[in-house]
């Protein structure tokens, strides 16, 4: 729980006493986090967690899998009672009304104060029909849901940084150029699911956008505006979230999604090349501060509402900037101090600036050794999946090069503007500014979150996993020597 003093001084804690909030997209990363922060920081009442069922698992027996994770754990300790402020509502953000029962439908219409909708697909190369029926579709049943409710002061959209990428600069607005939702929603019925998550298809139809992602979270902003009505609606659009900066736990996170799949693969020896524009910046935003944010502007737009719908960049470029330069060699350095546990080879390489050398990289550093590993193990009767990694490696670098070798710059007005209002009680206990975090040490905590909370190795082993890569090192100076060696003296043989 939040200081007695702090709690006193802090107006949005404060807004929170004895409210009752609705979260959709709890098991996630972020959902993880935002219960927690709420939990932690506030006196809510109650959470109540939209959850998917899952067949012969009670719905209470999965919101203990989620209370078990270790972002938690700090809490458990201070208030072991915590868990009787949290309850499931069982259902499905695929499902008409969310799959909700009448029973517990009443109990969000009669005592829900404040909506987090942060469920959604975030897969770059999800199928079309998916990616609208998660990322438009629900969000059109969010807002019936919401128009039901007695108490409503805020419902707070949950969207990216990234929605309106044809442009090189992005305001704090929704834009009505992304089409039309309802449009889109009626050809996904209508049409042949096969056809339309055809490629060519697929395509045509997303247009100036590099994915499905960004297409469907930017109709999901446009469903906001067509059917929003008299809500009180408000848009966090966050860059590319990567683990907590400071709170509950630095570098905690729980995927290996986006930057994190590069830095395990990087640090395991798998990865070698990786397609980058080096001089271009990347926009990075550890996941407290959009958390912190969403906490924030829910209090805002319930205390003072607006007639139209406020959007809120969170992004770092504008306070503290990082280059994809700049990144590699905080990356790299911090994997080599905090290595992983029994890598394929010495972590090496890195970024490329060219999408044909790099392909050809990564043939003949990354797909030979594997294929030649995967052979060895088939040939002393073990299975096989060096090649099966590279692969799935490559289709997700593939996928994300779009984001790797173009920069934007967002607005960060209504974000700074917030900043500015918040007393210093509510700026330390709901930080919203990053200016004073160092990437390198950012990106060691980073590493050793990735260690500790994805890869489940003990950061006690770093000696050990040191001594290891080291020796892979020498193992590896050694072969290259003696294969220069041999080229040498075939050349002088030759010629």
């Amino acid at each position: 729980m939040v200081e007695q003093v702090e709690y006193q001084e802090s107006q949005i804690a404060q807004f929170y006493d004895e409210k009752s909030v609705f979260i959709t997209g709890a098991t996630g990363f972020m959902g993880k986090v935002l219960v927690e922060k709420l939990l932690r920081s506030t006196n809510v009442k109650k959470l109540y967690l939209l959850i998917r069922p899952k067949r012969g698992v009670q719905t209470k027996v999965r919101i203990q899998e989620l209370m078990s994770s270790n972002i938690f754990d700090k809490l458990k300790e201070s208030s072991p009672d915590v868990v009787s402020r949290v309850e499931a509502i069982e259902g499905d953000i695929t499902a008409p009304n969310f799959g909700i029962n009448a029973d517990d439908e009443r109990k969000l219409i009669d005592e829900v104060n404040v909506v987090f909708h942060s469920a959604a697909t975030v897969r770059f190369d999800e199928a079309l029909t998916k990616a609208v029926n998660l990322n438009v579709v629900a969000v059109f049943t969010i807002m019936e849901i919401c128009k039901k409710m007695k108490n409503l002061q805020a419902l707070v959209q949950v969207s990216t940084a990234y929605c309106n990428p044809q442009l090189k600069h992005i305001n704090e607005e929704i834009y009505s150029v992304n089409g039309d939702p309802q449009g889109i929603i009626d050809m996904c019925k209508r049409m042949d699911e096969s056809l339309l998550n055809s490629p060519k298809i697929t395509k045509q139809i997303i247009g100036n956008k590099p994915n499905t992602y960004t297409f469907t979270k930017a109709l999901g902003e446009s469903a906001l505006v067509l059917a929003g009505g008299s809500l009180p609606i408000v848009v966090v659009r966050p860059s590319i979230v990567v683990p907590t900066w400071r709170e509950p736990l630095p570098g905690w996170l729980d995927n290996l999604n986006g930057i994190t799949g590069n830095i395990a693969a990087f640090g395991k020896g798998v990865m070698r090349t990786c397609w980058v524009k080096r001089d271009k910046f990347v926009d990075l935003i550890p996941c407290d501060i959009p958390i912190n944010l969403a906490i924030a502007v829910a209090w805002k737009t319930a205390t003072q509402p607006s007639n139209s719908i406020p959007v809120y960049n969170c992004t770092s470029g504008s306070t503290n900037p990082l280059s994809w330069g700049q990144l590699e060699k905080t990356m790299m350095s911090a994997i080599r101090k905090y290595p992983f546990e029994g890598v394929f080879r010495y972590p090496s390489g890195g970024f490329n600036e060219y999408e044909t050398l790099n392909k050809i990289a990564q043939f003949t550093r990354e797909s030979v050794p594997a294929y030649l590993l995967d052979t060895a193990a088939w040939m002393v009767g073990k299975q096989p999946k060096m090649m099966r990694i590279v692969q799935k490696m490559h289709k997700a670098e593939l996928a994300s090069a779009f984001f790797a070798t173009n920069d934007w710059k967002w607005s960060t007005e209504n974000k700074e503007k917030l900043n500015m209002e918040l007393t210093s009680a509510d700026k330390k206990v709901f930080n919203i500014d990053m200016k004073s975090l160092n990437w390198s040490d950012f990106f060691e905590d980073y590493v050793k979150g990735t260690r500790q909370y994805v890869l489940k190795e003990d950061l006690a082993t770093v000696n050990v996993a040191r001594k290891h890569s080291n020796n892979m090192f020498w193992i590896q100076t050694f072969l290259k020597a003696s294969m220069f060696i041999v080229l040498a003296k075939l050349f002088f043989y030759l010629f």
